[in-house]
This record gives C-alpha cells, structure tokens and sequence, in this order.
C-alpha cells in the first residue's frame, strides 16, 4: 500500500480529518514502522495483545525503572496496530471495538502503576472516571453517526500516558512529583471532560 492510500483510509476513518501537521508527521512513522511488520505477517491482534501484557506488566514493575518503558511500548502498540491494520487492509468493527476496550483496560493498569508509587487513590478515582467518560462520550457519539466531532481536548490518551510517564521517571529519580501530577491530571481531565461535554452537546443539538 502507498503512503497516500494510506493517509486517505485514515482520514476516511476519522471523519475526514486532514492529514497534516502533526498528525501527518506521526503517520508518516507509524507507516514507516508497520511496513516492515507486514511483511513479516505480523497481525494487528499480537501488537494490540503486546500492549495490553506491556500494559498490565507497568503495575508490578512500577517501582522499577522498566515500568517507564513497559508503558511507552504499551502505547506505542496501540498507535500502531491500528496502522497495521489498516495497510494490512484489516480493519473491521470488531477490531476497533476490541482496540478500544484493550485501550481501557490499559489504562486501569497505567492507574494501578499510578498507585502503586504514592498517587492518591481518591484523586486517580476521580481523574480516571473524567478520562473513561470522555472515551465514553466520544464514542457515544460515534454510534449515534456523527463521525464528524474529532474536538481534541488537552487530556487526550498520549497526555494521560505522558503524566503517568514523567511520575514514574520522577519516582525513581527520588522527585516528590508524583501527587503533583495526579492533581494535575485531575485537573486538566476536569477541564477536558466540560469542554468536550459542551462541544459535542451543541454539534447534536444543531443536527
């Protein structure tokens, strides 16, 4: 599959989003990564079960310096067996729904890992229910037709992931930052959860 081929199924896939900027430097790589996996005959399904193991591995890890690690290559598999699907010419309802609900579950052990090395549990409560009912949100949406409302928000998967990330980095740096980090992903997940509410709320509602 040529990469313009492969930016316009992505695109088709997201509402028509184009594909620059960012976003095109990002599937630029994810294209380069996945060729090669294709032609090894390496299915969509072991990258999305490799990050979930990777994923489930960061909570008894936590403590540890492989738990940073363990938790990029958990999301760097999810960024890319959707890639691999899609030059694979795989994708299918099903597998979106099995991404999405591996997705999840990733990030209830992202939280345990959050846990593990000092975050308040009441805090990653809350922060993790605003972060699942954003998902929520955005794929309700999804169900209903209106594949039209790509709003991006500041706590997006990547950002939750990074926080988690740089607590982790601090923690075994000996840097009191991990209740510093939960407090602001509670925050900026309070923020996104209104923001996203809103926007979508009025896109239905003028349809």
């Amino acid at each position: 599959m040529q990469r313009d081929k492969f930016f316009s199924i992505w695109s088709s896939l997201h509402g028509d989003v184009p594909v620059t900027g960012i976003v095109k430097g990002w599937l630029s790589i994810s294209y380069a990564v996945v060729r090669p996996l294709h032609r090894l005959r390496v299915t969509p399904n072991v990258l999305t079960t490799l990050g979930l193991i990777a994923a489930i591995a960061t909570w008894p890890t936590a403590t540890t310096w492989l738990a940073p690690a363990l938790l990029v290559l958990s999301l760097l598999c999810d960024g890319l067996d959707g890639s691999l699907a899609m030059i694979s010419e795989k994708t299918s309802k099903r597998g979106a729904m099995i991404d999405s609900v591996v997705d999840r579950l990733s990030e209830v052990f992202w939280v345990l890992a959050f846990y593990r090395i000092g975050a308040d549990v009441r805090i990653l409560f809350f922060a993790a229910i605003f972060a699942f009912t954003q998902e929520y949100l955005r794929a309700r949406a999804a169900g209903l037709g209106y594949s039209d409302i790509t709003a991006v928000t500041i706590a997006e998967r990547p950002v939750r992931a990074s926080l988690i990330f740089i607590a982790l980095i601090a923690f075994e740096l000996k840097i009191q930052l991990v209740s510093n980090f939960s407090v602001i992903w509670l925050g900026i997940q309070a923020v996104s959860l209104v923001y996203l509410s809103s926007v979508y709320f009025k896109r239905l509602q003028s349809h």
